[in-house]
């Protein structure tokens, strides 16, 4: 489930779905006898049709679990009525702490990133660089409000200040009065706490309006599919932290030129996080002989996911797999040498450091 046609259908949506089938076909198209079904639907990034998707899936068609949203109100509103069914749930592209924080439950899972992991190693590394005073241009739902306090938190933590923020409504095309009013802050940095098409149209009108010759712009979520949507000139030297890139191994780049084949693009890392999820589920129902959920989450976080998207990384009780990030910048047009070369990875950033300690997150099942 997850965005289909909207403004985050390039970083999930229909590529999300082919990763998906493409684990099943790994693993057989088969689990303990019976034949798998992948089924979808576009939320349209609304929290009442993803929940009301989520309760046909699980009462009427018996969806065993639910995968992607890709939108962090979606997930968390989906997340309770999984846990009220006793279905899975795993967030691919979800920002919000609160997912695997105060709403944590014992069926839900979080495999890509959240607005803790994006930002904590950004911020500090570009304060230490001398970008000490922060302006947020934030997307005004619970993903864009997560972002922002990780990454002011991490501001402050590094020494710097934060100056203000303006918000947002999703899907805007017009970002001219958010932007002038970063700029009048007069902030080192514009800090854009929003993704997809939001921080696509973001970053072109700011080179526009001639704003990043004088202020450094930071993108805290930044997809290999925005990169290519906005162009190597305009995306040319952004800093930021993914979880995944088509290039950095030899079993990366194998997944990914399979995934290339199929669909005609390189996956972004919410699609290498589809596949990898959905192929330790299933691992995880064949070694528990069962499909019953709090079982297959168990075994879950007993087996580590040891695959090309993370290596030996482990998947706590509160539903985060712990895994390595990674800090990257966009190279420069004469960089670029091949179609998709488009990141040099500057740091890995251990998962142990990545993501907030367990004890910090807030969730319940912690403290048990």
């Amino acid at each position: 489930m997850n965005d289909q046609s909207g403004l985050y259908a390039d970083i999930g949506g229909p590529g999300s779905v082919a990763a998906a089938k493409m684990a099943v076909e790994d693993a057989g198209g088969t689990v303990l006898g019976k034949p798998i079904s992948v089924v979808f639907a576009d939320h349209q990034n609304k929290p009442d049709v993803g929940a009301a998707i989520a309760r046909r899936w699980f009462e009427v068609d018996k969806v065993d679990m639910a995968i992607g949203f890709d939108n962090s109100a979606v997930a968390l509103a989906v997340q309770q009525l999984a846990a009220d069914q006793n279905r899975i749930v795993i967030a691919g592209a979800v920002g919000s702490t609160a997912f695997t924080g105060k709403s944590c439950t014992e069926t839900s899972a979080s495999w890509v990133y959240d607005s803790y992991a994006l930002t904590t190693s950004l911020a500090k590394a570009i304060v230490a660089q001398g970008g000490d005073t922060w302006f947020f241009v934030t997307v005004d739902y619970a993903f864009g409000h997560s972002l922002e306090e990780s990454a002011a938190n991490a501001v402050r933590s590094a020494g710097g200040k934060v100056l203000g923020s303006v918000r947002h409504p999703l899907n805007t095309s017009d970002f001219s009065s958010y932007l002038l009013r970063a700029q009048a802050s007069g902030a080192k940095v514009i800090a854009l706490a929003n993704s997809g098409g939001d921080m696509v149209t973001a970053i072109k009108q700011a080179k526009e309006f001639g704003i990043t010759g004088r202020q450094s712009v930071a993108a805290l979520l930044v997809f290999l599919s925005d990169v290519q949507s906005m162009g190597i000139e305009a995306a040319a030297g952004l800093k930021f932290v993914t979880a995944f890139y088509w290039d950095r191994t030899p079993e990366t780049r194998a997944w990914s030129q399979r995934y290339f084949d199929r669909q005609g693009r390189m996956p972004t890392m919410v699609q290498a996080s589809i596949y990898s999820a959905v192929r330790h589920y299933l691992r995880a129902i064949a070694a528990a002989g069962t499909d019953e959920s709090k079982t297959v989450m168990a075994k879950m976080r007993e087996l580590p996911v040891d695959d090309f998207y993370a290596r030996n990384a482990p998947l706590r009780v509160d539903g985060r797999l712990v895994h390595d990030m990674y800090l990257a910048e966009v190279k420069s047009a004469a960089d670029v040498k091949r179609p998709w070369d488009y990141y040099n990875i500057m740091k890995t950033i251990p998962g142990d450091q990545a993501f907030q300690a367990l004890k910090d997150g807030g969730c319940p099942l912690a403290a048990r």
